[in-house]
């Protein structure tokens, strides 16, 4: 029978192609129905074909169809009642099977009762769907005949097990279980449920698959239960049905355990599935979460699922360093992955579950959350935060929060980030306007890693994503240029900058959005400017010239326009931008290229020296644009490598016009009506009258303020070329970089200007300078500022020669500066409104003047003592971080504060006049950061030759304290403009980059290179560091530990302790650092720590950071013995702190700090001038604040300050001080008063309420701990009898309502349900906190009788704080059942001394007071019918009440 029915099969192939896509078709047309007429009726006597004949159904021989004539409900009725009628029934069931399975052994027979019947009835009369069921499912659908049916389907089933698919594409098993699917109706589940799962265990895996698929389509709901737990069965036997079965089990009803059981078997399975299978597992696991375990399961399911192994395993990392080494235009449609599809698909789950799953959502950004910063996170992790984000909005800050964390921890670096855009960046694409809205975001962050995560997904946007989003992405970035906001400028134009070296072709088609930013150049730094036009300049002189032609025509407009502005500003914009664009025109491209291929070619070196002439012609006319030409010119040698063509004309033009302009032989006196003597000064080598060269300095200086005043020239001077002064050393600032750069860093051909003199005058001005007018004053202070920019440029220079001979040179002439320095402050305290000649020339200099109220007269410290008017805070001072709010600061006495500060900066103990330097910083020349190598000097011994170059003499030279502390000086103003962050934002249209002025060349470097270099100098500095503790340890022996013993005023006392202070400052700002933090910095901050810890044990070396971290500690520790000043012992204690952030271990070294602080505090400090303090009020109050902070028990330190340290200032003399304390004084009392009282009131807030259900010996512990606060604050409340100065009631009103606050919140709740068990302890805890609230409403009727605004306008919340308390206290006693011991009374308006306060309604007082006491003691008497015990506690409580609501009352 089996070769009879494949011959069938196959002479019949085509037609049962036909009826196979007919089976499948729409019910035929009339027309079509005729076509089949031909075809024989099956013609037999079988009960089968009568029946069926009978009901409605035609069989028909061969390949036809089964005719139906009638519907097919009333086919399945006629065939039931036959059935069910006959006489013999239910035998003639059998008989009709027996029929069936006789049919249907032809298996083109049985293939048409499985295809749906045709119908023979009209469409318009039919009742049914348009469906036609085969005749199988129609007998499958009649009760009576379906157990048999299902019977001799599953015997007949396994004859096809094994057999190929036809070629009509129809499988017979697929057929015969499609029968089964969507009954109305089963008879037996059980029966057909053990069949189905009995055929699936022996079936061939590819039918396995099909049939376990089916089972939800066969099964009822009643089965769902037995069949999932026969399936996890399986499950665990055969894993290559793991994805049917979990599909399967996705789409039944089952118990959560059950759920859990099979998402635990995968889930261990889950790191060896293929990739086409992990959408369906993953789907199945996410299905089956709930709120309870949504956590655990994400949590293991992202530990255990990494895409980036199941994609591109071997072609990962080399793709990585191609794209970091050699850059990549775009990656969109590159990347050949057949497995891409299984994870968009993958993707697609997750997406739709965290869309629609909030749990799911919130789950995973946990566990993301959860994961430790040592703990390696995964690609997948950023990649399903991109997508969480962009899914599900209502979670976008708590992501923006995570991932903040994230980066700040360093567990999201720029490799992971780069490995998620290469490897999901066909997923991530779709998302780019939220991934380009979330790097919007980090760029506003301060976070400097933060806002490089931020340019990163810029960056990668660009570089992975399609045209429309690399445009999307150059919008983003032109509209952060254009915003105005200085860091979201920096961040955007180095992403320009990137893209534009990384994929120049791609940036090309966005230059126009990037060219639509030279609108925007008036907000610009000078930096700014450089990097807009270093991407415009290589956008239009990169390697294809040919595509970028229109570019470079733009370029050339715009800044021809801008040089021949009459707007200054502009023509300096166009300077800085036409030095860029020579500078991209004139790269030295050889190093990239084959050898010769990177010169440039003669049209090139025309266009650029042409240029550049344009450039000197348009800035000839005015000295700052030269001078900021010259100052371009040299950036950009010093940061770029020029091509030699261009360098060799450069350096020719420069050295003769350097010459020519400022250089004269020292034979040739200058001849001119000049008001001063010139002479030859400041000369290091003794030189012939003929021989040698001089600066041209005050001959120049002079013919510039002549041209000025509008005098004739001569003949003479009028042919020669008049050139300014102020180009002196920025002409020669250019001339020795391109020196440097010819010679490989040799200065040979100019080392004569390093110790030539200068054509100067005597500037020790003696009696003649009060007699001088105010033109001479100016003319020779314009003389030392040109003289001192010029040795600076002059050691910028030389720092880094090698030869002891130049290193004494450059030793002796910054002895030249201070000397200057000291000199120049002598004639600008004489010239109050002089304004110095430019010696920075940014932009930012264009409207920068001097502080004028710097010479500080007599008369003006006159009025330092006498005025009582609040001034402004002089720019030149410093202020440190104030832990309590500024409106405190303000009452503290801002005459004592102002002229203690001013005797710090005055040092002269006469009435003369003095100025700061520091408000003349932006008019001296910078000082490179190379020149502090000189730090590293020890003793220099420099020969002096004779004529005939022998050696004469030697002398041996070293860094004097006074040259050391202009150099640390420096160098911490320095660290702080780079490394220290800017506290808060500028607010919009407020003028910026004052604090930058003077610090053009430091902003060049990174803030990396800075902290690069100054680890360098960390030994350098620990040996300077190490010698002052020596001074001041010799200097505190030697005067047997008198602090103000001899000496210990002395200048060189001073200049030393200032050294001190600067080189704690420098340890401080780099320690400080925030880029610490980031990963890549590690190995610095290991360096560094590593250079201290060598100190202590040298030779030490691979020792952990944790252990680095405590020997460091331990070294600057060290130091606090020898600590000259108040402000270094803070600067001390906030390095320490530095250290200390950074430790894991912190508890020893917070007791460290706490014993240090207390130390400080307790130690006598030098007396300032007059016997007055000499501690500032901001240093006090930061560091007795610090002692607080970290000292085991806040509580008992400040009543060891308060009970122990103001009574013993109470019981001194007016100006003596405390003896525990020595920095207590009445002075200082209010700083003391006002920092504990802050302390105080935040220890107690930080305390929590407690919980009834907490253990006995809590409820004890937090019983005592208030009961020590409540003592606390009553000892510093009771202290404003003695000291009732405005500040400290102005302190009390404010801490003192905070505190009742706190006392509201989280002791009241704890006395709840301890009144019961700890009366005695609660009611002495009322008592004495009654003593202290009643001595607050005496300070508000005090205030209101002062009428002190300052004061009064705490007193309306005080006193809503204070009836809050006492309807609190009444809730405690309803809940305690003693409500009828509860009564309100009046208390007398007293001043602070408990004096009554008379007003208009005394008597109405008076008699309120009498009713009070009378229903006190009913009160009383209430309370002993209640109970002995409750008695006492209620009137406690009633005394409390009665105090705190007469608040009310007087008011």
């Amino acid at each position: 029978m089996i070769s009879k029915r494949k011959l069938s099969l196959s002479e019949d192939k085509e037609s049962l192609t036909e009826d196979a896509s007919e089976a499948r078709k729409q019910p035929l047309s009339k027309k079509t129905k005729k076509s089949h007429v031909h075809n024989e009726v099956e013609e037999n006597d079988s009960v089968f074909v009568k029946f069926l004949k009978a009901s409605g159904i035609t069989l028909k021989t061969g390949e036809s169809q089964n005719q139906l004539a009638v519907d097919q409900i009333v086919f399945q009725k006629k065939l039931f009642q036959t059935l069910r009628k006959h006489p013999s029934y239910p035998t003639i069931i059998e008989e009709f099977v027996s029929g069936l399975e006789s049919y249907i052994e032809n298996q083109d027979s049985f293939r048409s009762c499985l295809l749906s019947c045709e119908r023979l009835q009209d469409e318009e009369t039919s009742t049914g769907t348009s469906y036609c069921k085969s005749l199988i499912k129609l007998l499958l659908g009649i009760d009576i005949l379906q157990p048999a049916i299902i019977k001799v389907l599953f015997e007949k089933l396994p004859e096809f097990l094994f057999e190929k698919v036809n070629s009509d594409g129809i499988s017979m098993p697929r057929l015969i279980i499609n029968q089964l699917k969507w009954l109305d109706r089963v008879v037996d589940t059980k029966d057909l449920t053990t069949k189905i799962m009995q055929l699936i265990s022996v079936a061939p895996l590819c039918l396995q698959h099909d049939f376990v698929i089916s089972l939800p389509e066969i099964l009822g709901d009643s089965q769902h239960a037995d069949v999932g737990k026969e399936l996890s069965d399986l499950l665990t036997e055969n894993t290559l049905l793991t994805v049917p079965i979990l599909d399967v089990l996705s789409s039944l009803q089952l118990e959560s355990k059950l759920l859990t059981k099979v998402r635990q078997l995968v889930m261990g399975k889950l790191s060896s599935v293929s990739l086409d299978d992990l959408p369906v597992i993953i789907k199945f696991i996410l299905h089956s979460i709930t709120p309870t375990d949504a956590l655990e399961v994400i949590s293991e399911l992202r530990e255990k699922l990494d895409l980036q192994h199941c994609i591109l395993p071997s072609q990962f990392q080399v793709s990585l360093s191609r794209l970091r080494n050699k850059g990549q235009t775009s990656f969109s449609g590159h990347q050949e992955n057949s497995g891409q599809d299984c994870v968009t698909l993958l993707f697609d789950v997750i997406k739709s579950a965290i869309r629609y799953e909030k749990i799911i959502s919130e789950a995973w950004i946990k566990a993301i959350e959860r994961t430790p910063s040592e703990g390696e996170h995964k690609i997948f992790d950023l990649a399903m935060l991109l997508i969480i984000y962009s899914t599900n909005t209502q979670t976008k800050k708590y992501i923006e929060r995570v991932l903040r964390n994230k980066i700040r921890s360093g567990c999201f670096e720029e490799d992971l980030l780069q490995g998620t855009f290469y490897i999901h960046y066909l997923v991530l694409k779709d998302f780019c306007p939220s991934i380009l809205s979330l790097a919007q975001s980090l760029l506003n962050s301060l976070d400097q890693s933060i806002i490089l995560f931020g340019s990163l997904l810029y960056r990668y946007s660009f570089m992975f994503f399609d045209t429309y989003c690399q445009q999307e992405v150059i919008g983003a970035l032109v509209t952060h240029v254009c915003s105005g906001n200085e860091v979201e400028v920096d961040a955007a134009l180095d992403v320009l900058l990137e893209l534009v070296v990384v994929s120049p072709s791609a940036m090309r088609l966005n230059a126009v959005f990037v060219k639509g930013i030279l609108d925007y150049l008036d907000n610009m730094s000078p930096q700014q400017i450089r990097k807009l036009f270093c991407i415009l300049s290589t956008l239009a002189f990169g390697k294809e010239h040919e595509a970028s032609s229109h570019i470079q025509d733009d370029m050339h407009l715009v800044i021809r326009k801008q040089l021949s502005s009459t707007v200054f500003k502009y023509k300096l914009i166009g300077i800085i931008g036409a030095v860029t664009m020579a500078g991209i025109m004139a790269a030295d491209r050889s190093s990239n290229l084959t050898p010769g291929s990177g010169e440039l070619s003669s049209e090139q070196c025309t266009q650029v020296i042409s240029l550049l002439q344009l450039v000197h012609s348009c800035s000839e006319q005015s000295p700052q644009a030269s001078g900021l030409y010259y100052d371009e010119f040299a950036n950009l040698i010093h940061g770029r490598r020029l091509a030699p063509e261009a360098l060799e004309w450069l350096g020719q033009t420069i050295f003769n016009d350097f010459q020519d302009a400022f250089v004269v032989d020292a034979c040739v006196v200058p001849e001119g009506d000049y008001p001063f003597p010139v002479k030859a000064l400041y000369g290091l080598e003794d030189y012939d009258s003929c021989d040698g060269i001089v600066i041209n300095l005050l001959p120049l200086l002079f013919s510039q303020n002549f041209v000025k005043d509008g005098s004739t020239l001569t003949s003479q001077e009028s042919d020669q070329k008049l050139v300014s002064p102020l180009c002196l050393a920025p002409y020669f600032r250019l001339l020795r970089l391109c020196v440097d750069r010819q010679h490989n860093g040799s200065l040979e051909e100019i080392d004569g200007l390093l110790d030539c003199p200068l054509f100067l005058t005597d500037l020790e001005p003696g009696e003649r300078l009060q007699s001088m007018s105010v033109k001479e004053r100016s003319f020779l202070c314009s003389l030392i500022f040109l003289t001192l920019n010029w040795f600076r440029e002059v050691v910028n220079a030389f720092c880094r020669q090698k030869l002891p001979e130049m290193k004494g040179k450059v030793l002796t002439r910054l002895k030249h500066i201070v000397e200057l320095q000291q000199l120049l402050e002598k004639h600008l305290a004489v010239t109050p409104d002089y304004v110095p000649p430019l010696a920075n020339f940014d932009l930012e200099t264009l409207e920068v003047t001097p502080h004028t109220s710097t010479a500080v007269s007599a008369k003006i410290r006159m009025q330092g003592k006498t005025g009582g008017k609040k001034r402004k805070a002089d720019g030149g001072k410093t202020s440190s971080p104030d832990v309590l709010s500024k409106e405190d600061s303000s009452e503290c006495d801002p005459t004592l504060a102002e002229r203690s500060q001013q005797e710090k900066e005055f040092k002269g103990k006469e009435e003369k006049t003095s100025v700061s330097l520091q408000n003349y910083h932006a008019f001296f020349r910078e000082l490179d950061i190379e020149v502090f190598s000189i730090l590293r000097c020890g003793l220099v011994t420099k020969f002096i030759l004779d004529t005939e170059m022998h050696t004469e003499a030697a002398e041996v030279v070293q860094l004097q304290p006074p040259e050391l502390l202009f150099l640390l000086e420096d160098l911490a103003q320095k660290l702080d403009n780079m490394l220290t962050p800017v506290a808060r934002r500028v607010p919009f249209l407020k003028s910026k980059g004052n604090r930058n002025i003077g610090f053009s060349h430091l902003h060049q470097r990174s803030a990396s290179e800075i902290a690069f270099r100054v680890v360098q100098l960390l030994n350098p500095m620990c040996n300077h560091l190490e010698n002052i503790h020596n001074y001041f340890q010799c200097l505190t022996a030697e005067n047997h530990g008198v602090v103000d013993g001899p000496g210990i005023k002395g200048q060189e006392c001073h200049i030393m302790s200032s050294c001190y202070l600067r080189l704690l400052q420098i340890f401080h700002g780099l320690f400080a650092w925030s880029g610490f933090c980031q990963v890549q910095n590690n190995n610095l901050l290991y360096s560094a720590l590593g250079i201290l810890t060598s100190r202590l044990k040298p030779g030490e070396h691979d020792q952990s950071m944790e252990e680095l971290l405590r020997q460091s500690f331990h070294y600057l520790q060290n130091f606090h013995a020898s600590i000259p000043s108040f402000h270094c012992a803070l600067y001390l204690i906030r390095l320490l702190m530095v250290i200390l952030e950074k430790s894991t271990a912190s508890t020893e070294n917070k007791r460290q700090i706490a014993s240090l602080a207390k130390q400080f505090l307790c130690r006598v400090w030098p007396s300032g001038e007059k016997e007055r303090s000499s501690i500032p009020s901001d240093q006090l109050q930061a560091l007795l604040g610090i002692y607080l902070e970290h000292t085991d028990s806040v509580l008992k330190a400040i009543e060891e300050i308060a009970g122990v340290g103001v009574p013993e200032l109470i019981n001194s003399p007016k100006e003596a001080s405390s003896s525990t304390f020595p920095t207590l004084t009445r002075t200082t009392f209010v700083i003391f008063f006002r920092v504990m009282m802050a302390e105080l009131e935040k220890t107690v807030k930080g305390l929590q309420a407690g919980t009834a259900a907490d253990s006995q010996q809590i409820h004890e512990e937090k019983l005592l701990y208030w009961n020590m606060a409540v003592r606390d604050f009553s000892i510093l409340i009771n202290l404003i009898k003695v000291f009732d100065s405005r500040p400290v009631l102005f302190a009390c009103l404010k801490y003192g309502r905070l505190f009742v606050e706190a006392f509201l919140k989280q002791c009241m709740p704890l006395l709840d349900f301890s009144f019961r068990k700890h009366r005695k302890d609660v009611l002495s805890l009322l008592e004495a906190f009654q003593l202290s609230t009643r001595l607050l409403h005496h300070l508000c009727g005090h205030s209101k009788i002062r009428q002190d605004t300052k004061l009064t306008k705490h007193v309306p919340l005080l006193k809503k704080t204070l009836e809050l308390l006492v309807c609190r206290v009444k809730a405690m006693l309803i809940l305690n059942n003693c409500r009828e011991a509860f009564w309100l009374g009046n208390l007398k308006n007293r001043d602070l001394q408990g004096e009554e306060i008379i007003s208009q309604n005394s008597q109405e007082s008076t008699a309120n007071e009498s009713e009070g006491e009378t229903s006190f003691q009913v009160s009383e008497s209430q309370g002993a019918e209640g109970g002995e015990e409750d008695k006492a506690s209620d009137g406690e409580k009633e005394r409390e009440s009665d105090e705190d609501e007469s608040d009310d009352d007087s008011d």
